[in-house]
């Protein structure tokens, strides 16, 4: 922007009408100037979004997130940045060790009036090896008796200290396989690159057994769950990383598709079920199944499977082999299997309108309805303004639907349903914009399942932020290379994000599994105990 000159002040007794009238024409050049800038960023913008560059628009106050955002017409003040409180920082410090210093020079007849307390934290990072000598002992019938190690270092060269400083500097702070040998190498250990991999992947089956409870049990609890995913590369090959979670936990599976029956299976964590049953049949009508294929798997005997090879054995047994027909009829008898397996009723899933997550009860993001919106490139000042004007109605809605949620009533709801109405079905000067109106229109029961259940969130923010440790992965390392490297980060980006969301030190949970102590309840049992507290 051009940096504006400032007039020094003129007198009363100065301001003659030819001074009044170069003022007047000075104040018009420098609002034609500031328009004409505008404008020229605007068009800078829109320039970059024509060469695939990322412009520098304004970011939408959608995104916000500040309490549940900061809008247009919430007069609720923000809550202050966490940790930003006035505290005392060092009283609960534990304290390991105390060094009395004593003046330098201390004039005789002075007397000692008690301490003043400076506190100094620190760390200790230093090589600890420790030698077991396992006691021999031969016994009157000629057999040996041996001394037992414990079992935090039974069958590892490795301390659990150590281990867990391994894990968590991989899987937390991201640093490279590279960079970690080297630096552990620089502190005195003496590590292979074997060493470290077997460490970062292997033997990791209690792992991925508490990060496979985590959906079972995350889902039996909750009503509603928000999802997403994101781009992830194994093995040269792209692929796709799934988040499902809400406010008690987050789980991550990284798979080569991102379709329907994918999250379907998703849905089923490690093993699927399929079942015939009202919920199956539902979705064959639904999806318009063919006569001749729905009469035959209602006709069979067979109604539960619970396995994959099983269930594509019956199908090709009743002699469906059409692909969209086996599509259709895997995704309904996964659905089928899902109730089968006890799933709550009424689970919410909200998304970004991907059409894969469409499945249950199916709710959309507000950020995401309202970005569409916002990322139009108007071309002129016509859509400019009705974009602008469009999106303000959008902010002052979704602020009254966050208050709707606080309290809602049927009168309340009825004019929120009026009013959608009315926004999305806007005729402006802007056809581009009136045709995403309508497409917004047709997804009016998704948009507004916060009508009905009030308990259901009105964005996927917590979804993307879960995923951002994913793609920041992905920025450093471009991808995993091995199955079990693929598995390993699936399980520990769950179990980090679930402590987090549970107020559970990721440090002390490593420490405490590497160690045997298990001090920390497994976290699904820490999940029912919060979903159960009021």
């Amino acid at each position: 922007m051009t940096k504006r000159f400032q007039l020094p002040p003129i007198p009363e007794s100065e301001r003659t009408p030819l001074i009044q009238a170069l003022l007047a024409i000075i104040e018009a050049l420098a609002q034609e100037v500031q328009r004409q800038e505008e404008q020229i960023g605007q068009l800078k913008d829109e320039i970059a979004v024509l060469k695939g560059e990322r412009p520098r628009f304004k970011p939408s106050q959608l995104d916000e997130k500040a309490g549940e955002d900061n809008l247009k017409g919430d007069d609720s003040k923000p809550a202050k940045r966490p940790g930003s409180e006035k505290r005392a920082k060092t009283a609960e410090l534990p304290i390991h060790e105390e060094r009395p210093v004593a003046p330098e020079r201390i004039p005789a007849g002075s007397r000692f009036k008690g301490y003043q307390d400076y506190v100094v934290q620190d760390l200790r990072i230093r090589p600890h090896n420790t030698r077991y000598r396992l006691e021999r002992w031969q016994t009157p019938e000629g057999q040996y008796v041996l001394g037992r190690l414990p079992e935090a270092v039974r069958g590892h060269h490795f301390g659990p200290i150590l281990r867990s400083f391994i894990l968590y500097q991989y899987y937390q702070a991201h640093v490279t396989r590279g960079v970690l040998l080297a630096q552990l190498r620089d502190w005195g250990v003496d590590i292979s690159t074997g060493q470290l991999e077997r460490l970062l992947t292997e033997n990791q089956e209690a792992w991925h057994a508490e990060k496979h409870a985590l959906l079972a049990t995350g889902l039996d609890v909750s009503r509603q769950v928000t999802v997403d995913d994101t781009g992830a590369r194994h093995q040269g090959q792209n692929g796709y990383t799934t988040r499902i979670g809400n406010a008690y936990f987050a789980w991550f599976q990284t798979t080569a598709h991102k379709d329907r029956l994918n999250f379907l299976r998703l849905l089923h964590g490690e093993r699927a079920r399929y079942a015939i049953n009202d919920a199956a049949l539902g979705y064959f009508r639904e999806h318009k199944l063919p006569q001749r294929p729905l009469t035959a798997l209602v006709s069979a005997p067979c109604r539960v499977f619970r396995k994959t090879s099983r269930w594509e054995a019956h199908l090709q047994r009743l002699g469906i082999d059409r692909a969209r027909h086996v599509r259709v009829a895997t995704e309904g008898a996964l659905l089928g299997g899902l109730y089968e397996k006890g799933l709550a009723e009424g689970l919410a899933i909200i998304s970004d309108e991907a059409g894969q997550f469409d499945v249950l009860t199916h709710g959309l993001c507000w950020v995401h309805a309202e970005r569409l919106v916002h990322k139009l490139i108007p071309l002129n000042e016509q859509h400019r303004a009705d974009q602008q004007a469009i999106r303000a109605q959008i902010w002052d809605f979704y602020a009254e639907l966050k208050r709707y949620r606080q309290a809602p009533t049927e009168a309340v709801k009825a004019q929120l349903e009026a009013r959608f109405d009315a926004i999305f079905t806007t005729h402006t000067r802007y056809e581009t914009l009136n045709q995403l109106l309508k497409r917004l229109h047709r997804h009016k029961a998704e948009l507004l399942l916060v009508l009905e259940r009030p308990d259901v969130p009105l964005h996927t923010n917590d979804a993307e932020n879960d995923l951002r440790d994913r793609v920041k992965k992905r920025h450093i390392s471009a991808g995993t290379r091995s199955d079990p490297g693929r598995r390993s980060w699936d399980t520990f980006a769950s179990l980090k994000k679930t402590c987090r969301k549970l107020g559970v030190s990721f440090w002390t949970f490593l420490l405490d599994r590497v160690s045997g102590t298990h001090t920390v309840p497994p976290l699904p049992e820490i999940i029912q105990a919060r979903a159960a507290s009021p």
